[in-house]
C-alpha cells in the first residue's frame, strides 16, 4: 500500500469518527434543550447556556494545542516552524470558540419546535383517489421552520463564520 492511500485511507477514517461526534453532540445538545426546557429554562437561556458549554470545549482543544511543542531536541528551523503552526491553530481555535459562545441563538426554540413537529400525529394513509383526479398538492414546505432547524446546528454556522463564508456562497468552491 502506498504512502498517499495509506494517508487517504487514514483521512477517510478520521472524517468518519468526526461525523460521528458530530452525530453525537447534535443528539446530545438536542437533549439537553429537552431537560432544560422541562425545569423551565427559556429557550433564550438554554441558548446560552449550550452555547458556553461548546465554546468551552473548544477552549480545551485551544489550551491543549497551545502546551503543544515540537519533539525534544528537534532542529531549531523545525522548532520555529513548529511554533508558528500551534500559534495559528490556536487562533483559529479562539475564532471559533469565540464564534461559538455568540452563535446559539434560536437552537432551543429550533428544537422545541422540531419535537413538536414529531410528536405531532402522522396523517391517515390517503384514500386511493379515482384516475381522472389530479393528485393532492404536496403540503407546503414551512421555510422558517427549515431555517431555524438549520440554524441550530453551530458547527454549521460557527464554519461559516470563521471561514468569512457567507449564506449565498459554496462550499464546494474551494
Amino acid at each position: 500500500m502506498s504512502t498517499e492511500q495509506h494517508d487517504a485511507d487514514a483521512y477517510g477514517q478520521e472524517l468518519a469518527r468526526i461525523s460521528q461526534h458530530q452525530h453525537e453532540a447534535t443528539d446530545a445538545r438536542f437533549t439537553v434543550f429537552q431537560a432544560l426546557a422541562a425545569v423551565g429554562i427559556r429557550h433564550e437561556q438554554a441558548d446560552d447556556i449550550v452555547s458556553k458549554l461548546e465554546a468551552g470545549a473548544v477552549a480545551g482543544a485551544h489550551t491543549w494545542i497551545s502546551e503543544s511543542s515540537p519533539p525534544h531536541g528537534s532542529e531549531p528551523r523545525f522548532e520555529d516552524g513548529g511554533f508558528a503552526g500551534v500559534r495559528d491553530v490556536a487562533s483559529y481555535l479562539l475564532r471559533i470558540a469565540d464564534t461559538t459562545a455568540t452563535a446559539g441563538r434560536g437552537r432551543a426554540a429550533s428544537s422545541a419546535m422540531l419535537v413538536a413537529h414529531l410528536q405531532q400525529p402522522a396523517s391517515p394513509a390517503p384514500q386511493e383517489a379515482p384516475v381522472e383526479e389530479p393528485a393532492p398538492a404536496p403540503a407546503p414546505l414551512y421555510a422558517r421552520r427549515v431555517l431555524a432547524v438549520a440554524e441550530g446546528f453551530a458547527w454549521a454556522t460557527a464554519a461559516a463564520s470563521v471561514t468569512g463564508r457567507t449564506a449565498g456562497s459554496s462550499w464546494t468552491s474551494r
